[in-house]
């Protein structure tokens, strides 16, 4: 895809907006890869992004996020909204490639052209996400897909990055995992904006319940601020699934009256910019490496001639001449 000439993108992103799966596969092929035509794709895209409702799912593996994502697709299709489904999965160690990239348990929408379901590797991000997943975003976004679901690799207390990505945190839980306590200790508290307890019908759910409305009771707010609410689903049967939706859809509601959608998008966007400015001054880096100024300043840290902030003042001195 690197090697498509430029005259190819605009095509590409018409029939992306058209719908067309196989350019909106070629466009976030050509996001993965980090092509040369990267910038001109995002160029293409920049008018028509900004309509998604992004809704972010993150939980400990086996609370059936998978699962709960393939109801949710089933709920949102029913009310003929098209789904875009961002599935950042584990890494091969090996290829790089996502280890859970067939997502079984999605099958049933793979032959709905409202329905677009792509699987990325995280590569190593601790946050559970790709690096490249905030553009990935931007083209499903761009291709009129009303509502994106994104499901994380798993949660942990590096990995809430979700929140800045989302529109919308869903955070899953399921009894007889201890996630009520795991969740305070995680941080997770804070960023949720919907807890969705999966697998209510064990033993527990209701426990589990008490136990998250103690503690989001517990966690300051300002006032007039989203309360989270908490949501009791069987997905593997389809149950509570029309339950979270609704609660989707008001929170949606209460961010965009009170101007906290825009604030999170204006975040959001913040994030992206700084993330490639950062990965360019990367790239100047690794050219001065090559000139062994940085082996140098780090010989002289190490012999004491220098301290690792005076080393770092004189390499952005280095940058910016």
């Amino acid at each position: 895809m690197s090697r498509r000439s430029t005259g190819d993108v605009p095509q590409l992103v018409e029939k992306a907006r058209a719908g067309d799966p196989r350019s909106v596969a070629r466009l976030i092929s050509l996001v993965e890869d980090a092509s040369p035509l990267l910038r001109e794709v995002m160029a293409g895209l920049a008018p028509y992004a900004g309509n998604a409702h992004v809704v972010g799912l993150t939980g400990s593996p086996g609370v059936g996020k998978s699962t709960s994502t393939a109801a949710l697709v089933s709920a949102l299709r029913a009310q003929d909204m098209r789904v875009g489904v961002l599935a950042v999965d584990p890494s091969s160690p090996f290829s790089g490639g996502a280890l859970l990239g067939d997502r079984v348990r999605m099958q049933d929408h793979a032959l709905d052209q409202h329905v677009y379901i792509r699987s990325m590797a995280s590569r190593g991000h601790l946050g559970g996400l790709s690096w490249a997943a905030p553009q990935a975003l931007r083209v499903l976004d761009a291709a009129g897909c009303d509502v994106i679901l994104v499901e994380t690799v798993g949660v942990g207390q590096s990995e809430v990055e979700i929140a800045a990505m989302a529109d919308t945190t869903i955070v899953l839980i399921a009894p007889g995992m201890g996630d009520g306590i795991q969740a305070a200790k995680a941080g997770i508290l804070e960023i949720g904006d919907l807890f969705v307890i999966n697998k209510a019908d064990r033993d527990g759910a209701d426990q589990v319940r008490r136990e998250l409305r103690s503690m989001i009771g517990l966690t300051e707010r300002p006032p007039g601020a989203w309360l989270p609410e908490i949501v009791k689903t069987v997905a593997s049967k389809g149950e509570g699934i029309d339950d979270v939706v609704a609660a989707v859809e008001k929170h949606r509601e209460h961010i965009t009256a009170s101007g906290e959608l825009e604030k999170r998008r204006l975040r959001r966007a913040r994030d992206e910019i700084e993330a490639i400015a950062v990965t360019a001054l990367r790239e100047k880096w690794r050219g001065v490496h090559e000139n062994a100024a940085l082996d140098e300043l780090a010989a002289e840290v190490i012999a004491g001639q220098s301290d690792p902030y005076a080393a770092a003042d004189l390499l952005l001195e280095s940058l910016e001449s």
